[in-house]
């Protein structure tokens, strides 16, 4: 068997129109697997789509908000229709707002509790939810796996992000939660882990870790300093441990937090 071949399985990915997201859809396309790619942007979604079919490979670009539950089975409808199946999942989509931001200056007191809520939701409901309407689909063929996006947020108290670093640990918990749970259902057949990924350049943290002329912010040289690879990740670096979880090669791995963070979680910081 080929190491890491996903050659006709069907991995829908949400969150895939985002910067990592591109990544994701790229290399399951060229290990072999067809590509949902569920967006609230759909052109970008299908210029994804359509630079993998020219590459020789299948794609499916589909509008569709993990927060709307009527999109996402809108978004299965679609998927089977074209595919017939669907093999993985990955809960890519999520984020952080500005108004979850909570700045040195501020009032822990005085939080804005919309913006906290809709960070939750965003990305623990956001996660929940695609599993919800595609998980049924995995269970029907009765093999395959699903991948969530955690974050070094869910594992260190990293300062301003408060929402965003409980939401994934919620995260966290929710794969474990669930793979124990698939496993008492469905044995070794569909599993659950998640990567959590150290500090990656992406569009939403773009302006908190670098200025205009890319040199570093006060922000950015801290993540540096507190990781011993002494750089940012590059988004293709998250591929090997994606692939790996979606294939049969992890087929004994499940309720796992991988992290992909140049050392980060583990530097103590001297």
């Amino acid at each position: 068997m080929e190491f890491g071949t996903l050659k006709d399985k069907v991995i829908v990915v949400t969150g895939g129109t985002g910067v990592l997201g591109a990544s994701f859809v790229n290399s399951i396309s060229r290990m072999g697997g067809k590509v949902a790619i569920l967006g609230r942007t759909l052109d970008v979604a299908q210029q994804r789509a359509t630079a993998i079919e020219a590459a020789g490979g299948e794609a499916l670009a589909v509008m569709a908000d993990v927060m709307d539950l009527n999109s996402l089975e809108a978004a299965k409808s679609e998927i089977i229709s074209k595919f017939g199946r669907i093999d993985g999942l990955v809960n890519a989509a999520g984020g952080n707002m500005p108004g979850a931001v909570i700045q040195p200056d501020q009032d822990l007191f005085s939080l804005d509790m919309n913006a906290f809520n809709q960070v939750m939701n965003l990305n623990l409901q956001g996660t929940i939810q695609p599993t919800q309407v595609f998980g049924p689909e995995i269970a029907r063929v009765g093999q395959g796996s699903i991948v969530n996006i955690s974050s070094m947020t869910s594992q260190r108290a990293i300062t301003k992000v408060m929402g965003y670093s409980i939401a994934k640990a919620a995260v966290d918990a929710y794969t474990r939660w669930f793979a124990v749970e698939l496993a008492n259902r469905y044995g070794d057949k569909i599993r659950m882990n998640a990567i959590a990924p150290g500090f990656f350049i992406t569009e939403q943290n773009r302006r908190l870790l670098t200025n205009e002329d890319e040199s570093l912010t006060e922000r950015g040289n801290l993540v540096i300093r507190q990781t011993p690879f002494k750089r940012f990740g590059e988004p293709e670096e998250l591929e090997g441990a994606l692939i790996w979880l979606l294939s049969d090669d992890s087929k004994f791995v499940t309720g796992t937090v991988i992290n992909v963070d140049g050392g980060f979680a583990v530097f103590g910081g001297v």
